[in-house]
């Protein structure tokens, strides 16, 4: 993975023609380099949304530390800055958006673009009584993710989130994902489906997230401490 200036312009270039498109909404740097000074990269990247290509930039994966520094050398030279992070954020992985980037909220405007929000799909219940024929965790070379998603711990705290799920009338899916959205500095969930009937259930989380009041995710919170 590299960020330098020239497979950037390469990479956008490529990635227009691909798409069919004049323009990307946002642009995301996938993983810092640690090989490329990051003032390369961030005026690479200021330059492709001077020129039209992206209307803005922003970072996956990076860590607070290294999102300030880019916009810092941003700001010093009057560069569009970074405006987001992409992180991946669920019920049992909350460290690095609700403290590690808690700074940069208020201090550069940082919005959050989450994904995995269903904890590749052990916040959807299908974990609790062992790995089902066909799930992710069947498939030759998803080994390293099945003690993850077969975790005794972690399935019993599923069973009790099912519960509030149940109480409100939604899925444990869409608590999960209701609960990601309700956090004030996440902007977009980005969820993955499989069919239509996936895609709906995602959207139902919309319903849920209206019922999900101080006490519900203080309820919540006592679930998955720990």
């Amino acid at each position: 993975n590299t960020l330098n200036r020239k497979y950037l312009l390469q990479a956008i270039d490529g990635s227009l023609d691909r798409l069919g498109l004049d323009f990307v909404d946002l642009l995301y740097c996938h993983r810092a380099d640690p090989h490329t000074p990051l003032e390369e990269t961030v005026w690479a990247m200021s330059d492709i949304v001077s020129s039209g290509k992206a209307l803005y930039w922003g970072t996956s994966e990076w860590t607070a530390d290294e999102i300030r520094a880019a916009w810092d050398i941003a700001d010093r030279h009057h560069l569009h800055k970074p405006v987001v992070e992409q992180p991946q954020y669920h019920l049992f992985e909350r460290n690095k958006v609700q403290r590690e980037y808690a700074r940069l909220y208020e201090d550069i405007g940082l919005g959050l673009t989450t994904w995995s929000p269903l904890a590749s799909g052990l916040l959807t219940g299908k974990y609790v009584d062992g790995v089902p024929e066909g799930s992710r965790a069947s498939l030759p070379g998803y080994e390293w993710l099945r003690d993850s998603l077969t975790d005794p711990v972690r399935n019993e705290k599923v069973r009790s989130l099912a519960s509030i799920a149940e109480r409100l009338g939604g899925t444990t899916a869409q608590l999960a994902i209701a609960w990601c959205a309700s956090n004030p500095n996440v902007s977009t969930v980005i969820t993955g489906a499989s069919s239509v009937d996936q895609v709906r259930e995602n959207m139902g989380a919309l319903d849920v997230l209206g019922q999900l009041t101080p006490e519900v995710l203080a309820e919540i919170k006592d679930v998955v401490k720990g």
